[in-house]
Formats: C-alpha cells, structure tokens, sequence
C-alpha cells in the first residue's frame, strides 16, 4: 500500500499530515510555506508513493463554503494538473484549528510552542487525515 497524504491548506502556509504505509495512523509531517507547496509535494512523490491527496474542505457553520474556498479550488486545479494520476478526495475541516490548539494545551505544550502557526497547521492536517480515516473505515 501506499500512503494517504492530507493538505490544512493556507494562503501563507499548508500544514502536511502523512499515513503510515498500511493507512492505520495518521502523524503530522510538516508545515510548508504554500508558494513553496507544489514543489514539496513533487519531492515528497517521488521519495514516497502516495496514493490519495486529502484536502480540508472549509466550511461555515450553516454549511455553506467559507471564503477560502475560493483559494483552495485554484489550488486543487493546479493539484490535479501536477498530479493528474493522485486522487483527490475533501474532507470537513469546522473546528480542526481549535482541536488543534486544545489538543496542544492538554498535551502540556508550553505557550512559546502554542503561539507557532506552522504547529497548529500541522496538527490541524492531522487531525482532517484522521477524521478523513475514521470515516473511510
């Protein structure tokens, strides 16, 4: 098998969570500066086979896309472009950046660590992976 690599995509920054190889865990992996997105998944492939893209897929309480949204879809154009032979799939992100931050706060994080961005983008990644893996199983 492959893994299942999962996207918290961001304007400035994208939080990178990655499957093991039999896609039971999910982990965080890292936080890549977005302009430099396309290019650390290009190496990432090559380095790892990965069998399908996750991506959060914002949304407001009432269930209509948030305004990112609109940044995501051109992101997900130039995705299938690049990568026309990975699957994508989407998966609900509402509250994954709070979850992220108390998860941080339960775990004993001290505040320095807590008020990193790139952390919380990871942990959110991680967290999609993990929700977009409960609810394939």
């Amino acid at each position: 098998m492959a893994r299942i690599l999962a996207l918290d995509f961001g304007k400035v920054r994208t939080g990178i969570a990655v499957t093991d190889e039999l896609q039971l865990i999910a982990s965080g992996l890292t936080t890549v500066e977005t302009k430099k997105l396309m290019s650390f998944l290009e190496e990432y492939t090559k380095a790892q086979k990965v069998d399908c893209f996750v991506v959060g897929l914002p949304k407001q309480m009432d269930n209509t896309p948030s305004e990112s949204e609109v940044f995501i879809q051109s992101f997900l154009a130039k995705l299938g472009e690049q990568f026309p032979h990975i699957p994508v799939e989407r998966q609900d992100e509402r509250f994954t950046s709070k979850m992220a931050f108390q998860s941080m706060l339960d775990s004993g994080v001290k505040k320095s660590k807590r008020k990193d961005k790139g952390l919380v983008d990871e942990i959110s990644a991680t967290l999609i992976l993990q929700a977009y893996l409960e609810r394939k199983r």
